[in-house]
Order: structure tokens, then sequence, then C-alpha cells
């Protein structure tokens, strides 16, 4: 019986992936662990450098980030399915909401995980049987809320350069109170 090619997924042995990611330190610890689990890692840091990853031979599985700097990893979503019908593809997003995630499972994506996503949550993804696995478990140690309000605080100061002024008018708060925020560990 012959399958089709988009829920056929990759052949047995093939086990190139890209990873698509603008924030190099997580690109780079994303890129180490999956290449510890068996993957052939290949890096980009923006949708240029991704599509241009693309042209030698398109790889059979993919981590892509959403938002980057010069584009959106939809556009490389697109690029990888029109090269490679059977490829694998996980969208990860820091700035996740039900909008984006349709339009990424419409373009080809088989899954869409909220930054930060742990490592094995992202090989579960690509790993997944075709043609609809079980729902994956809550997590059994989820994050607090005010773990995930921190780290997102973090990343939109990250994404400022270190900018108080700037991150405190994106986050909509008081520029006093997003510098003692910062002061504070991290919540549990």
């Amino acid at each position: 019986m012959i399958k089709d090619a988009a829920t056929k997924g990759p052949e047995a042995g093939d086990k190139s992936l890209l990873v698509l990611d603008d924030d190099p330190t997580l690109r780079a610890r994303l890129g180490r662990a999956l290449e510890a689990r068996g993957f052939e890692v290949r890096l980009a840091g923006s949708v240029a450098e991704a599509l241009a990853a693309l042209a030698p031979s398109p790889p059979a599985y993919a981590v892509l980030d959403l938002r980057l700097e010069d584009g959106s990893g939809l556009t490389v979503v697109e690029a990888l399915r029109a090269a490679r019908p059977e490829a694998r593809i996980v969208m990860l997003t820091g700035y996740g909401n039900i909008t984006t995630a349709v339009a990424a499972v419409k373009a080809g994506a088989i899954d869409y995980l909220a930054k930060p996503a742990d490592t094995d949550d992202v090989v579960k993804a690509l790993m997944a049987a075709a043609g609809g696995a079980e729902p994956p478990e809550p997590p059994a140690n989820p994050m607090s809320a005010d773990r995930v309000r921190w780290e997102h605080i973090q990343r939109v100061y990250e994404l400022c350069d270190h900018n108080v002024s700037e991150t405190a008018r994106r986050l909509s708060m008081h520029r006093r109170t997003l510098q003692r925020i910062l002061v504070k560990r991290a919540p549990r």
C-alpha cells in the first residue's frame, strides 16, 4: 500500500535537521541537544540563511522560530514543503497565539510549541507518528505563572538589548517596577 508523502514521514535513516532561530544562544543549545539525540543539525539565524541551507539538500526535519528579524518562519515552512513534502516541521515561538498556530499548521508544520520548550518535547513532536498521535501529556512539573511571567520579561529585555526604558514601554509597565523585577532572582 502506498502512502501519501505528506503523511509518510522522512526515510528511516535520514536524520538531517534544520534549526532556525534568531537567538544565537537558544539556537546553539538546541542544536547541541538535538545532535546529542542523533540528528545531523544545520543552524540558521535568519530566513535568508535558512532558505540558503535548503538549497543543496532539504532536511528531513526542521525546528523553526516563527518571528525573525528578516521575516517569518512560515516562509521557510512553505519552501521546505515545496522542496521536501514529507519533512517534519515544528514551529517554536515566544509569541504564540491561536491565529499563528493555525497559520503554521496550514503552511505545513506538524506541531507548534511555545518557548521555552524542552528538547524532549521538541523531539517527541518531530518523531510523533504521522496521522494523529495521542495528544501530549501535560508536564509533570509545569512552570509557575510567576516563572512564565519572569521568562517573558527576560526575553523582551534581551530583545530590547538590555534597555530598561524600552523594555518597560513594550511591557506597558513602569520603569522602576521593571528594575525591581530584574534585580530579583527567577521564581521557581
